[in-house]
């Protein structure tokens, strides 16, 4: 799972910086449990920090993270693998 063609919705592009994003995956690819179809990111602001809450379902996986990125971005992503590809995509995309 999640070992093919990785595509960003243009949510994710207008409003995700591509740094963020290639982290994104890295945490997914590093994950140390099996990974469920659905990844869900949280971010949000921590200060002057972002904050990055990974989560998943099957197994029960949660894993949260503070970064100096600079500037924080506020907002909800899921990371829908189907076989075939996986899709980052905003929330109020889905």
């Amino acid at each position: 799972m999640f070992n093919n063609q990785h595509y960003a919705t243009k949510g994710v592009s207008e409003n995700i910086p591509p740094l963020l994003q290639i982290l994104l995956w890295e945490l997914i690819q590093k994950m140390p449990v099996d990974k469920d179809y659905l990844q869900v990111f949280c971010l949000s602001e921590s200060g002057d920090k972002q904050r990055i809450v990974h989560s998943q379902e099957v197994p029960e996986y949660k894993k949260e993270y503070e970064l100096n990125l600079g500037s924080a971005i506020n907002g909800k992503i899921f990371v829908i693998d189907d076989v075939t590809h996986s899709t980052m995509i905003m929330n109020y995309e889905y």
